[in-house]
């Protein structure tokens, strides 16, 4: 029983600091990241029969076998009421390792978020393909979560979501709600798209886009009358529209063009900053899918979408930078956290040493760099 008197003790500690994560590994004490820093806690290294022992105490019967069998596994587990995590187990050396990253339960709105009102009407639209992309631990299923809230509470859809994990949990509301869990509930993620067809829905929701028959249901989903919400790792928009038609085998490429250009109707890239005095925040970069964007994903002249970012402000549409250089600017986040995730980082330092030299002409206003 050591392992859950410890356990708990960690998940309550974890939950009262708003960690985001807990590392779980032989030969050190857990370790919390707490706005994206890591912090070493003051208690004992752990040996490989305590991580073996914490892992015991959270793991399903299904995933310590799959850890034997297949070296990893990840599953979602509650705390009580207090929060929900999403764990993944796995070995490291021979011995058991574990990441806990903790799911709030309150969800935030997109305004809490900072996510423009173009992204909500986007979502409120009668079908399409809508991707939200960013690396791993971005934010993507926070802003994922926030959305299908908003329509669950605004209309009443059937939603269908298929994740691997669950990790928000979603209560009926104005819509009706199904999670299906990958693994618990249905095989794959295809192959639940494929049988949401068939289940009324109007918003389905897949967590992954990983292979391309995911992909391609997504799109056929998507072409036929439903708001599909899909995720993908990459960082720009420009990038996501390229990374999905290179999916597939040359062959088939003017084909997927031609469907995903029918299809899609926005993508929001995200990356997640320190803020300064604590906490963290998101900028993103978003594309609407206008008719002559949608031309140039037809046209294979995707190469074009960001000046089509760029110019297509009153549409709603933002490139990563701009939106780095507005937190900057309102003295959000620091210059070196703002080039650290920028696209173009030597364009955006220029910008605000011009930006800087404007402030000092103009009689030297309160600088915006700290």
């Amino acid at each position: 029983m050591a392992g859950q008197i410890l356990i708990d003790k960690l998940l309550s500690a974890a939950i009262k600091q708003g960690t985001s994560d807990i590392h779980i590994t032989t030969g050190q004490p857990p370790v919390f990241r707490l706005h994206g820093r890591m912090r070493k806690l003051e208690t004992k290294v752990l040996e490989p029969e305590d991580t073996v022992q914490l892992m015991k105490s959270i793991a399903p019967e299904r995933c310590q076998r799959e850890l034997q069998e297949n070296g990893s596994s990840d599953f979602g587990f509650a705390f009580g009421d207090q929060a929900r995590f999403r764990v993944s187990i796995f070995k490291q050396r021979g011995h058991v390792a574990m990441v806990l990253r903790q799911i709030p339960n309150d969800m935030l709105t997109p305004e809490q978020l900072g996510l423009p009102e173009t992204v909500k009407k986007l979502v409120m639209r009668p079908r399409g393909l809508f991707l939200v992309t960013g690396p791993t631990g971005s934010g993507k299923s926070t802003t994922l979560a926030s959305l299908v809230n908003f329509i669950n509470e605004t209309v009443d859809h059937h939603i269908i979501t298929i994740e691997d994990p669950i990790e928000f949990f979603h209560y009926h509301k104005k819509s009706t709600v199904n999670q299906r869990e990958v693994g618990v509930d249905v095989p794959s993620f295809s192959e639940a798209i494929r049988r949401a067809l068939r289940q009324d829905p109007d918003v389905i929701l897949v967590g992954e886009m990983r292979d391309l028959e995911t992909i391609e249901a997504a799109i056929s989903a998507a072409e036929t009358g439903h708001v599909v919400f899909g995720t993908l790792h990459t960082n720009s928009a420009q990038g996501t529209i390229n990374r999905i038609i290179d999916a597939f085998p040359g062959n088939l490429q003017d084909q997927v063009r031609t469907q995903l250009s029918t299809s899609i109707i926005g993508v929001v890239a995200q990356t997640l900053l320190p803020k300064i005095g604590g906490g963290r925040c998101a900028a993103y970069e978003i594309l609407v899918v206008t008719s002559s964007v949608a031309n140039l994903i037809r046209e294979n002249k995707t190469f074009r979408i960001n000046s089509a970012i760029q110019t297509g402000a009153k549409f709603g549409m933002q490139l990563m930078d701009d939106a780095l250089f507005k937190l900057w600017r309102d003295a959000k986040v620091t210059m070196e956290d703002c080039l650290g995730k920028s696209h173009n980082p030597d364009e955006l330092a220029k910008r605000i040493a011009n930006y800087h030299r404007m402030i000092e002409e103009q009689g030297g206003e309160v600088s915006k760099t700290q």
